[in-house]
């Protein structure tokens, strides 16, 4: 089996991708928009692929001007470009020009999968509005400014996918503590925990719990993660591997080799192997959402 010499890093894979929708989006063929810059088509391809060995800006600017790139989108372009000559990837949330939240985004908006284990807090695609404030609130402390209409705009943005049963799955792992754990009052704890329960009803969602006193299973040494599937191209080529994204407390990191993706794929084998079945999930969580309301 032949080696590839400069296997896509995921900024580059994700930087293809952007500048393949932008020029799509421009309605120009590739062969076109090469020929606007001045560059082969196949010069294009290996940077629409994320194949390319080094990445100039200039070429990206020239790219942008012909697909009249709005302004934060070449700002997110020039970024990635910094950021597909780093070995690894940690993404700073202090540091980082494009904000985070966006970063992840676009990887959950490409996804056709998603799988995410959580041992402390509800994820984001099953918040409430409240949850999501009172989570804000318990960051105050850090004083990150946070205009907080924008960011439960984002959190609707990014639930609206949930209603696409035809095109998007989602498999949601929790700990029982994350049932437990009180984030607001328990007004908004009853209403999360009511709101879980009612999304275990859609078609493409799976909500499992993991409760206290279950065996040993790689969960626990995994911590939390989310590990994204991305939908098969006509060209194999151009069919983006997984990623697995894991979100500490000062930035996120992106694992994308297949080694890494091999051992979280046996973690979410384990977490399930113990979990409790979705029938059994829902009355806990009802039985547990009517505590906070007792």
């Amino acid at each position: 089996m032949s080696i590839e010499p400069n296997p896509p890093t995921l900024p580059r894979r994700v930087l293809g991708r952007r500048l393949r929708e932008l020029r799509e989006l421009a309605g120009l063929t590739r062969a076109k928009a090469a020929r606007s810059c001045e560059m082969g088509a196949q010069t294009l391809w290996r940077l629409e692929t994320g194949r390319n060995s080094e990445t100039k800006k200039m070429v990206i600017n020239a790219l942008c001007d012909t697909y009249e790139a709005s302004v934060d989108d070449r700002r997110e372009l020039l970024w990635l470009v910094d950021e597909s000559r780093k070995d690894g990837w940690w993404h700073s949330m202090a540091d980082a020009v494009v904000p985070e939240a966006e970063m992840y985004l676009g990887l959950e908006q490409a996804a056709r999968e998603v799988f995410t284990w959580q041992t402390m807090i509800v994820p984001g695609l099953l918040q409430t509005r409240a949850y999501r404030s009172a989570l804000w609130k318990i960051a105050e402390p850090l004083g990150r400014s946070i205009d907080l209409d924008s960011e439960l705009a984002l959190l609707e943005r990014r639930q609206k996918r949930l209603h696409d049963a035809s095109g998007f799955a989602v498999e949601v792992a929790l700990s029982e503590s994350v049932l437990r754990q009180p984030v607001g009052d328990t007004e908004c704890m009853a209403g999360q925990l009511g709101h879980l329960a009612e999304m275990c009803a859609l078609p493409n969602i799976s909500l499992r719990v993991v409760p206290f006193g279950a065996p040993g299973h790689l969960g626990l040494a995994a911590k939390h993660f989310i590990y994204l599937v991305f939908p098969d191209h006509m060209n194999p080529v151009l069919t983006e591997p997984p990623v697995v994204y894991v979100e500490g407390f000062t930035g996120a990191l992106y694992l994308d080799k297949p080694s890494e993706i091999d051992q979280y794929q046996a973690a979410r084998g384990s977490i399930l192997q113990v979990a409790l079945d979705e029938g059994e999930t829902q009355r806990l969580i009802e039985a547990t959402a009517r505590e906070y309301r007792a």
